[in-house]
């Protein structure tokens, strides 16, 4: 991947939003493109009660990485939507932030799968989520 294809995935990203409920909860991108997403969250202000990072949030995390990068995928014109999602979580963060990174599983014209991988800051895997999308055409307003 190249940087230059990297900045604009990224640029791209940016200029569309994450949405109201990423942003509060604290998402970043810091990489983006089609073959490769990456965001942070922070574990603070995401958490259950008893201090780990809620399972929900997780999912929020995965489904932003990857409605985002099958919107890029999809292109001017089509919306990517989410149908199905599942999450096993294998680890609780309790401080710091988590990094979820996105891959493809299938890219095709009107449906993809994603895989994300989520970390904490020691690099082991708290969550693995799979994400499908349709993709169907804009619609008109």
């Amino acid at each position: 991947m190249s940087e230059v294809a990297m900045s604009e995935g990224l640029e791209w990203a940016t200029a569309r939003g994450m949405g109201a409920l990423a942003e509060k909860m604290g998402i970043e991108f810091t990489e983006f493109s089609i073959q490769r997403a990456v965001a942070t969250m922070p574990v603070e202000g995401n958490t259950q009660p008893v201090g780990l990072v809620h399972g929900g949030a997780y999912v929020v995390l995965g489904e932003s990485l990857g409605s985002m990068a099958a919107n890029l995928h999809a292109g001017p014109g089509k919306l990517a939507v989410g149908v199905d999602i599942n999450a096993t979580h294998t680890r609780s963060a309790t401080s710091g932030l988590v990094t979820g990174v996105c891959t493809p599983i299938h890219l095709g014209r009107s449906i993809t799968v994603h895989e994300i991988v989520v970390t904490d800051d020691q690099g082991r895997r708290c969550s693995t989520i799979r994400i499908t999308n349709m993709i169907k055409d804009t619609p008109a307003h």
